[in-house]
């Protein structure tokens, strides 16, 4: 087994974005325009043309994507998608560099990142979960918020990466504490979301004008961010996701988690009154 990393040793110029959708295509633009040297992958042949244009190295694999850098970010939408780029057979385990750091910005659950971390093998990687909140609009403006868990060094020597498309980056402690809190932030979200909708649905009942109660509340002390952006107008596929996410570590834990329960309910009706897409299928 290879030998681990020296702090000193953890210099970014080159970066790989593994997953080139909604979050993964705006991060290759922004980390091109910091001057990073970026190489994407996708297993949409569409995705990887499009970061191409853009300035950044196509890559045949998530393995040949991470050859070469330094930081390899895993930007795909599930944790089973996470576990074969990394450890698949064309894998990011099995071609990263000694002294690479992979990076799991994906939304998974607190305990993936650490299992991938012992089933890769690889002393000499430095894994970190690194997952992002604000959503696509500030992934285009490069304003996401950064929650991160592993190594604090090898963390920080990634910062000027992050920068490049998070204006607010925080090391919340051991690897996968930035998944406990994404994971805490869309429970919290979601709550929300559920609570705007069913107070904006009564005051339309009781005769008020929807924009403006909702312009009022946001002045007031029931303002949320989900008021103000009104963000249950766009699609939420992964609102299931999330709560399942929250209940299955909750009764892990074997800790009552009531309200979460009823809002996973409550999102999957507004999704249906609001005529959004049919739910992303939610992994065992």
């Amino acid at each position: 087994m290879r030998g681990r990393t020296r702090v000193a040793d953890y210099k970014i110029a080159n970066v790989a974005v593994i997953g080139l959708g909604k979050m993964g295509l705006p991060m290759v633009r922004h980390l091109l325009g910091k001057g990073f040297t970026v190489i994407g992958f996708d297993v949409d042949k569409a995705k990887i043309a499009e970061a191409q244009k853009a300035g950044a190295r196509g890559a045949t694999s998530p393995g040949d994507a991470a050859r070469e850098a330094d930081l390899t970010f895993i930007a795909v939408g599930f944790d089973s998608e996470a576990e074969k780029a990394i450890l698949g057979a064309d894998g990011i385990a099995k071609a990263a560099k000694q002294g690479a750091i992979v990076a799991i910005a994906s939304t998974v659950a607190p305990s993936t990142a650490k299992r991938i971390e012992k089933r890769a093998g690889r002393a000499d990687l430095v894994f970190l979960d690194t997952p992002m909140c604000r959503g696509e609009e500030a992934a285009i403006n490069g304003k996401l918020l950064l929650m991160g868990g592993g190594d604090k060094a090898a963390f920080d020597a990634c910062r000027p990466a992050f920068a490049a498309f998070a204006s607010d980056v925080f090391h919340l402690g051991a690897l996968g504490a930035g998944s406990v809190g994404k994971m805490i932030n869309n429970q919290i979200l979601w709550a929300c979301i559920s609570a705007n909708h069913e107070g904006l649905k009564l005051g339309t009942a009781l005769g008020v004008q929807r924009e403006a109660l909702r312009t009022a509340l946001v002045a007031s002390s029931a303002q949320n961010w989900a008021l103000s952006t009104e963000i249950q107008r766009h699609a939420m596929p992964w609102a299931e996701k999330d709560m399942m996410l929250v209940l299955k570590e909750a009764d892990t834990l074997r800790l009552s988690l009531p309200l979460a329960g009823a809002v996973k309910e409550i999102i999957k009706g507004i999704k249906l009154e609001l005529g959004h897409p049919t739910p992303m299928p939610v992994e065992d």
